[in-house]
């Protein structure tokens, strides 16, 4: 027997003025009326909707942005001293002022907006940002502080607009946008000179994008369609480009994007050159553009950084050389026996070949080898000939250059040992030979022996010569056949953590960490060449830097012979297990604890949980028969709760398996995610209860976090004087605020 009830699902639309869903039951067309939202119900009996103004649609956001810009701003300035972090972001700022190139693990747009707000400060860059020092007159702190938490409080009202496209009532809104107001750790970290307020103003914009395309989806490939693909495609390029946790946010919208094309592939009503075009404009929009904007970024970080600093060594030796105030660009060309010279592997991070008079405490115990950024003496290396040839005298005889198959040997500037490698396990990468330096002019042996190999020049096809800067090269060990390696292995602290350089057995001459070229140059027998004709290109510039980035923020493990008391762990931030403290705890210093609304933390970590359960209870009714949900609240579902749940998965189990050290601001993005499946979950339970029981609960939940954000506002705006007196505040013992 057929149902007259219209069946929701397959074949659902809706009719020309999009009032009524059509569905096709029994063949035959049936249109029912959309349920009202809470927002069309206000319409509908407001005074004004002859004129179609929505007032709390205009005034609330007003009212929330002024309250965000004061919780974010209010005695900005009252502590003048340097802040926890202020003394990274402040001195990467300064690098930009100065035009000096360095090196961070950080993608620069976020660091590059600090340089901007030193510069409308009119700050020079000439202080150092060390921290706990007190501001000097000249930097105007203030407004640097005050720009940057700008983007904290803008977050408000995105907050606001993104609740409002989930279409969640507006109590759930407004709940919403109170959570994120009244976060005592989101105001906190918005005070200063940092890039969390950045990161996390890039990444509310891009869930705003997200919701608003999706609300967009039956007016496909118009105008604003198009505008909030485009603005989507920008948000997700500005979030990558503050920091690498971006990238999650941009998981989010990738999924979304792959379920919403799998969908569109099932519409055997779709002609086939509309599905392609969805594919094109998604393509276009969220992968071109967002590449665009984040290589941007570092073309504009090269553009700016023209001057040499201390992050030269991470890059090309071609590169450096076309920085300003380099002496790479005076080196003579060609390299001959007796030139003096530092050796760079070309590998992505990779280092100056470098020796020091410690010793290998396991293996030969000879001196040890090691690959190191930062530029020093012990970096210095002489090319010689091999022990077969007569000594080289510097003042009587010819040159000789070194080129293609030529055996040499290379002796140590400052200790005048030998590069030298034997059949002896390295410290750390058992299966390759030890590199160590070993005896002197006249001491040593067949082992001191290395054999140039050039693989290629980016000025000439000639290998007859070895080149400054634009020879790549291996050293091949004349004796035991192995090649001189130094990949991305760090030694223990005996090492200083410097990079492991080992001889590998395994010849692969595509491995980029077996080739060296050479990167400063000294021979007085040789005129200087103008190297810096030779331009290094972008792209590679760009992977270069990528993959150092990459290497580096893979080093930033937990150290276990130093004790960090201000990290953390993965499984203390949603519970609000511990805090931070952000400055000294001395009586006369103003004080800041980086601890969050427990209601807001404890909140939302719980209805992670309710939500996860409320998905299971409507699946088991609904396999049970019972139709408990509509199409339309089985959308909202999807889109509302369970991308914001995957949103905070995203955001938050890959810190789980990090190996890198972390800290409670980690949480942050994440804690957004989960903020907003509170809100649908209350939203959706609040809205079973009685209207005054739904009232009652939301004005206690306003009540409650507006009430703990101003009992702990001492942590947010500053506690001065002795900390004894917040005593109050410290519920745990964990919260090491007193």
């Amino acid at each position: 027997m057929a149902s007259n009830a219209p069946v929701y699902g397959t074949g659902a639309d809706l009719d020309a003025a999009g009032l009524r869903k059509r569905t096709v039951v029994g063949g035959d067309t049936v249109y029912t009326p959309l349920p009202l939202t809470e927002e069309d119900d206000t319409k509908k009996k407001s005074p004004a909707r002859g004129g179609g103004i929505d007032i709390e649609s205009i005034l609330a956001p007003i009212v929330f942005t002024l309250a965000a810009f004061f919780t974010r701003m209010w005695k900005i300035g009252q502590s003048d001293i340097v802040t926890w972090d202020e003394a990274h972001f402040g001195k990467f700022g300064s690098h930009y002022l100065k035009r000096e190139f360095y090196f961070d693990v950080h993608p620069p747009l976020g660091k590059m907006l600090v340089g901007l707000s030193g510069y409308l400060a009119g700050y020079n860059g000439s202080f150092e940002f060390k921290s706990g020092e007190k501001y000097p007159p000249e930097v105007d702190y203030q407004f640097m502080r005050i720009f940057n938490s700008a983007f904290g409080a803008l977050c408000i009202p995105l907050a606001y607009y993104t609740a409002k496209e989930f279409k969640l009532s507006k109590k759930a809104t407004w709940l919403i946008t109170l959570m994120v107001l009244c976060d005592n750790s989101y105001a906190t970290i918005s005070r200063f000179i940092l890039l969390d307020a950045m990161l996390l103003f890039f990444t509310f914009t891009t869930m705003l994008c997200f919701a608003r395309f999706h609300s967009l989806q039956k007016r496909s490939f118009g105008f604003q369609w198009f505008m909030w693909l485009i603005l989507s495609g920008i948000s997700v390029g500005c979030v990558c480009s503050v920091k690498w946790v971006g990238l999650f946010a941009t998981a989010v919208v990738g999924l979304y994007t792959v379920e919403d094309l799998w969908n569109k592939f099932g519409d055997l009503r779709m002609p086939v050159h509309t599905y392609a075009a969805h594919w094109f404009t998604r393509i276009i929009g969220l992968i071109v553009i967002p590449l665009l904007v984040y290589m941007a970024s570092f073309k504009a970080h090269f553009i700016i950084l023209e001057n040499s600093g201390p992050g030269d060594a991470q890059m090309s030796s071609l590169f450096q050389a076309n920085l300003k105030g380099t002496d790479l660009g005076n080196s003579p060309l060609e390299v001959a026996i007796g030139s003096r010279a530092t050796l760079k592997n070309m590998g992505y991070g990779g280092g100056l070949l470098h020796s020091h008079v410690q010793t290998y405490p396991d293996g030969s115990g000879q001196q040890q080898i090691t690959c190191y950024h930062h530029k020093d003496t012990n970096n210095d290396w002489f090319f010689y000939p091999s022990r077969g040839e007569p000594l080289y005298n510097a003042s009587s005889d010819e040159l000789r250059f070194v080129g293609n198959g030529d055996v040499i040997r290379l002796i140590h500037a400052q200790t005048g040992r030998n590069l030298h490698s034997h059949a002896v396990a390295a410290p750390v990468t058992k299966a390759d030979n030890e590199v160590s330096c070993y005896g002197n002019l006249t001491v040593g042996d067949h082992k001191d022996h290395w054999t140039v190999e050039i693989v290629a020049d980016t000025s000439s096809k000639d290998k007859s010569k070895l080149r400054t800067l634009t020879s790549s090269f291996r050293l091949r060990h004349t004796s035991l056949g192995c090649y001189l390696r130094a990949g991305n292995v760090n030694l223990p602290q005996w090492g200083f953590k410097q990079i492991e350089t080992t001889c590998v057995k395994k010849n692969n001459p595509r491995d980029k960490y077996t080739h060296w070229n050479v990167e400063s140059h000294w021979n007085d027998k040789l005129p200087k060449a103008d190297v810096k004709s030779f331009k290094s290109p972008f792209l590679k510039d760009f992977l270069h830097l990528n993959v150092a980035m990459m290497t580096s923020n893979n080093a930033l493990v937990p150290d276990p012979d130093k004790q960090d008391d201000l990290a953390s762990q993965w499984w203390q931030w949603p519970i609000l297990h511990v805090g931070l403290r952000m400055c000294s705890w001395d009586d006369k210093i103003v004080k800041y604890f980086l601890l969050g609304n427990p209601l807001v933390y404890w909140g939302s970590t719980a209805t992670l949980g309710v939500f996860g359960l409320l998905v299971i209870f409507y699946l088991i009714r609904w396999q049970r028969g019972y139709k408990d949900l509509t199409q339309a609240d089985i959308d909202q579902f999807h889109y509302a709760g369970i991308y914001p749940l995957l949103g905070w998965v995203f955001h938050y189990v890959p810190f789980i398996a990090m190996g890198r050290v972390t800290y409670v601001h980690h949480y942050y993005p994440a804690l957004y995610f989960a903020i907003l499946v509170f809100g649908f979950v209350f939203n959706h339970l609040a809205g079973k209860l009685p209207k005054s029981g739904s009232i009652a609960a939301y004005l206690i939940t306003y009540a409650t976090i507006i009430g703990l954000f101003v009992l702990f506002s001492p942590i947010t705006f500053g506690m001065t004087g002795p900390a004894s007196q917040y005593s109050y505040l410290k519920w745990f013992d964990r919260w090491r605020i007193y």
